[in-house]
């Protein structure tokens, strides 16, 4: 972590005096206050503010300043957002690990560590398989996740917030130009936290790389970037005794004091990509027909480790001493080791032509190829188990996209021409009736094939061995969503066909013994989420409610029927309007259901029917404050915890986080 931080202010250093300013006309915080007011509330921003004249060399000294709105972000679908400083509810929900709001995940006791799924249309379907570990991809970002950037001085965001325990978590981030038609950003996210528990212990690192490149008349388009990332975590396999825990013992208040299942077991995920989305038009010239060549190309590395150097735990009891094998017998008598690797490349070539007036059709070829392996073969009484699957998959389809006066949309078709049977259906479709109101739809249909662990998994456990041919998941998504100047609301509705799942063989409870199966039966979900904040006066009470209701003959798919979410705050500028204060409250609650259990051999989640969690308020307290370009952030987190009784969890052996005071800011540069 260290030498990235050392790249990070040499990086800043230099850009400093190497900035080229673009920008011909300067606002005053006047005039910038009064252009964000005419802003839409998504992209609310504040001031940049008056650059100290010091900074500013004597030929430099009477340059205009840069608008606000001049500080573009840029995903890959080519959206543009603008920087946003301003603080506001929203900053508070966002204000964590994965700086976006997470209602509708309940992370676990330690930060850095993995999150219950709540909100089940959370998911995001795609036809392509994906190695699986989704317990561990919460906080590793993916090729969509990634934003580039536009910006006519360089801007810089320093992110910081205290954890449980003998760590920190940072988020340095800068972006700067080279010419008014190359920009580059280069940011690195490091978390270290101890945690309250035995073997909970989370390190983590997310460098990456961008670059966004554009022509003088914008004939070639380049956007790239490069990613580092690695997740260390230990895993205790959640409390042994949970009546510990619940008695609120003064003794076990004390929480290392709580038995584990596993003293010494950890996992690690790391992975490097490498990505390109450029296009070229052939005509020299911008005009109402366009013809354009467009390719994408992604590589990505994988490497997952799960290590238990004790096979046995030592539990002491009152009565006897235990040893539990929680994941059943092994191959190894000690120091497990299990390692897998994953490979994947993607490319992508089309033809995209565009009428200014009717849209844009794309015709393309995807080529998806990947090997997923370990190092061995393994032969037991199911069979033999291969140390490999690979798969070379070719797709064609075709893209339209339009927007004319207030609507926009998205048809995506594509179906695979080798003997592998997927297909996606993508169609979306919004209308902005003004500029509070809008409306937007979509439709997805997909035939995709299993995640890589569901079919092949390798360990030193006997159990958690397995090589599966399941079916293709078949699955039809439909959303809604209806953004008004009275509330906002959204519907989700999914069929699903040939789900898959991990749950467990042992019917005694004592051990995991955890596999992959495929329900037969068709499940249908419902989810209705409705949003509204009120205000009056300086106060204000923001309001989330999410229903859900699955239909389906076994319990294979478990979700809160109502998850909840209430602030209620007050703001109020002080000091001449040099401080802005936001201070209040926020009330989380989900209702109680059978939630799924997590096993970290595989790094997933597993449905089990036995034990419940929920039915408990979380309840927050937090006092932010803006001075200028810097946002503070103190919260009480959980500070009922003693008041509501020990009866908290994230899942079902482990408990969500104690009361804790956590303090933290997020600082941004405009140079």
């Amino acid at each position: 972590m260290k030498y990235f931080s050392y790249i990070f202010f040499l990086f800043f250093f230099v850009s400093s005096f190497s900035q080229v300013r673009l920008d011909k006309s300067r606002l005053d915080a006047k005039d910038l206050q009064k252009a964000n007011e005419e802003k839409s509330s998504s992209y609310r921003n504040d001031t940049i503010g008056q650059r100290n004249s010091s900074s500013v060399s004597t030929s430099n000294k009477n340059a205009p300043k840069a608008k606000i709105d001049q500080y573009k972000i840029i995903t890959i679908e080519r959206d543009t957002l603008l920087v946003d400083t301003a603080l506001t509810i929203q900053k508070e929900y966002q204000f964590n690990l994965l700086r976006k709001d997470i209602f509708g995940l309940l992370p676990f006791a330690n930060e850095g560590q993995t999150y219950t799924t709540l909100d089940f249309s959370l998911n995001e379907f795609q036809s392509y398989p994906e190695i699986g570990l989704r317990g561990k991809h919460f906080n590793f970002l993916n090729a969509n996740d990634i934003q580039y950037y536009h910006v006519p001085t360089p801007h810089t965001e320093l992110y910081f917030k205290t954890v449980m325990e003998q760590g920190q978590s940072l988020n340095a981030f800068i972006t700067l130009n080279t010419s008014e038609r190359l920009n580059f950003s280069l940011a690195y996210k490091g978390l270290r936290s101890l945690g309250k528990y035995i073997n909970q212990l989370t390190s983590s690192g997310n460098f990456r790389f961008t670059t966004n490149y554009q022509t003088k008349q914008k004939q070639y388009e380049l956007k790239a970037h490069f990613t580092a990332q690695d997740i260390l975590n230990g895993e205790n396999g959640g409390i042994f005794n949970i009546d510990d825990f619940t008695s609120g013992n003064e003794e076990f208040r004390n929480r290392p004091r709580l038995q584990v299942y596993l003293n010494d077991a950890k996992t690690f995920l790391k992975g490097n990509r490498y990505f390109i989305d450029h296009r070229y038009r052939i005509d020299k010239e911008d005009s109402m027909n366009n013809l354009f060549i467009h390719h994408q190309f992604n590589y990505e590395h994988k490497f997952y480790e799960y290590n238990q150097a004790t096979i046995a735990t030592e539990i002491v009891t009152p009565d006897e001493t235990l040893f539990i094998q929680r994941f059943g017998s092994s191959y190894a008598l000690n120091n497990i080791n299990d390692q897998l690797r994953y490979n994947r490349l993607f490319n992508k070539i089309g033809v995209n032509y565009e009428n200014k007036q009717l849209g844009e059709l794309s015709v393309f070829v995807e080529n998806f190829n990947y090997n997923y392996f370990y190092n061995r073969v393994i032969i037991n009484e199911n069979g033999t188990i291969p140390n490999r699957i690979n798969d070379d998959i070719f797709s064609i389809g075709t893209v339209y996209l339009f927007q004319k006066n207030k609507w926009n949309g998205k048809a995506l078709y594509k179906k695979s021409i080798t003997n592998q049977d997927i297909s996606e259906l993508d169609i979306k479709l919004a209308h902005r009736i003004n500029d509070k109101n809008t409306i937007q739809i979509r439709f997805q249909n997909l035939n995709r094939i299993p995640d890589h662990t569901y079919t092949l998994f390798q360990s030193n456990f006997e159990k958690y061995n397995w090589f599966n041919n399941f079916k293709n998941e078949k699955i039809t998504n439909i959303e809604g969503a209806l953004n008004t100047q009275w509330v906002n609301l959204s519907l989700n509705l999914n069929t699903i066909n040939d789900y898959l799942y991990f749950s467990n063989d042992d019917s005694t409870g004592e051990q995991l013994l955890v596999t992959p199966k495929q329900y037969s039966n068709t499940i249908n979900y419902l989810g209705f989420k409705a949003q509204k904040e009120f205000k009056w006066w300086k106060l204000a009470m923001d309001n989330t409610i999410l229903y859900q209701k699955v239909d389906q003959k076994d319990n294979v798919l478990n979700v809160p029927e109502l998850t909840l979410r209430h602030s209620l705050y007050i703001s109020e500028h002080f000091f001449k309007k040099a401080l802005y204060l936001q201070t209040g409250f926020v009330v989380n609650y989900f209702s109680s259901y059978n939630a799924d259990d997590y096993n970290p051999v595989i790094s997933a989640f597993y449905v089990q029917n036995k034990s419940s969690i929920g039915d408990f308020p979380l309840v927050d307290f937090f006092v932010n404050a803006k001075i200028k370009q810097a946002q503070v952030y103190l919260k009480a987190e959980h500070f009922n915890s003693a008041m509501t009784g020990f009866d908290y969890f994230s899942a079902p052996n482990y408990p969500y986080r104690d009361f804790i005071v956590r303090f933290g800011l997020i600082w941004n540069f405009f140079q």
